[in-house]
């Protein structure tokens, strides 16, 4: 009889409240954060706090810097800064109006500079195997948008 190890997971939490379309956020855990989201006029918020979609594209940011420093070190590779740029397009006429059709973003493009001592070859490795493991990245590359990523390598800064 063959028994099979349970996955370990581990449980990231959230509580919010709220009223109109404004919310404050806890993240649980030993430190808790607080954060809070509202929305732009045109969605009938008072642009007060990021949105939601700002936090989601910041989280496929961070989530890639995040990601990006584990697999560097696992390959042996030292980092520098980060850069990234990203834009998602989304047609507001679902949201906002009710239109028929897919609320997601149609389009989500990341440009991403790391400062970094990798070669051309061990970049690849490092851009390709961020891009697996990050949690968001794969949110977003599953949901079926148009997803575009582009990162680039600069040098460490000389140490002095």
């Amino acid at each position: 009889m063959s028994t099979t190890t349970p996955k370990k997971t581990v449980p990231f939490t959230l509580s919010a409240e709220g009223t109109g379309v404004a919310q404050t956020l806890t993240v649980g855990g030993q430190n808790q954060h607080v954060f809070t989201a509202d929305t732009y006029p045109s969605f009938g918020g008072q642009d007060a706090a990021p949105s939601p979609l700002s936090y989601a594209l910041g989280a496929l940011t961070s989530c890639n810097q995040v990601t990006g420093s584990i697999v560097a070190g696992q390959l042996g590779l030292a980092l520098g800064r980060w850069t990234f740029s990203v834009q998602g397009d989304l047609d507001p006429s679902v949201i906002g109006a009710g239109a028929e059709g897919n609320a997601n973003f149609d389009r989500v493009e990341v440009t991403a500079t790391v400062e970094t001592d990798a070669s051309e070859e061990d970049f690849a490795k490092l851009w390709a195997e961020t891009e697996r493991r990050c949690p968001v990245t794969q949110l977003f590359r599953r949901s079926g948008l148009d997803f575009v990523s582009t990162w680039s390598r600069a040098p460490l800064p000389a140490q002095g």
